[in-house]
């Protein structure tokens, strides 16, 4: 997959995902969907799509990424802090802020050389290398997976209605 692919297949992810969440009314994105809520999950995407900026830009100075010194089991910790951040409930402002901060960092991918997307900088985490493209196929298997979450949760509360597309924002 060329890096403009992998980002426009980014770009499609969360707009999906998006859509996914506009289609739930207020009190549907604070009943829990698994361990989290569906506003968590949103908060939680907000906040890996900036620390992947932050975290792509300390690859890229052969540095391990901050989130990866102490994440805790399944990154809990980091987690933990993003849905505290992200504390907002409203559904269109939390649709807003993930349409901004997934901008930001298609914004950063797009403006890094495109020899630096899968260069081996030296940094190893766990007996992986990472690079900025490993570290961007996670935010798009995310994406994947909390939209199956919410659609199997929509379906069980009875929600069918698809918004039109492009209004993933809210608005």
């Amino acid at each position: 997959m060329t890096f403009e692919e992998q980002i426009q297949q980014l770009e499609h992810c969360v707009e999906a995902f998006a859509g996914s969440i506009a289609l739930l009314d207020e009190r549907l994105m604070l009943t829990k969907v698994t361990n989290w809520t569906a506003r968590d999950i949103v908060a939680h995407l907000i906040g890996w799509n900036r620390y992947i900026v932050r975290g792509g830009g300390q690859i890229l100075l052969s540095e391990l990424p901050f989130y990866d010194v102490d994440p805790g089991p399944d990154y809990s910790n980091v987690n933990a802090a993003l849905v505290r951040e992200y504390a907002d409930t409203d559904r269109s402002a939390l649709l807003q802020s993930l349409n901004a901060s997934a901008r930001e960092l298609t914004s950063f991918l797009r403006a890094l050389d495109p020899g630096a997307w899968d260069r081996d900088f030296g940094v190893r985490h766990k007996g992986e290398t990472l690079t900025v493209k490993s570290t961007v196929d996670d935010p798009i298997a995310d994406y994947r997976h909390h939209r199956a979450q919410l659609e199997e949760f929509r379906s069980r509360a009875g929600v069918q209605d698809a918004p039109p597309p492009g209004r993933g924002d809210g608005a």
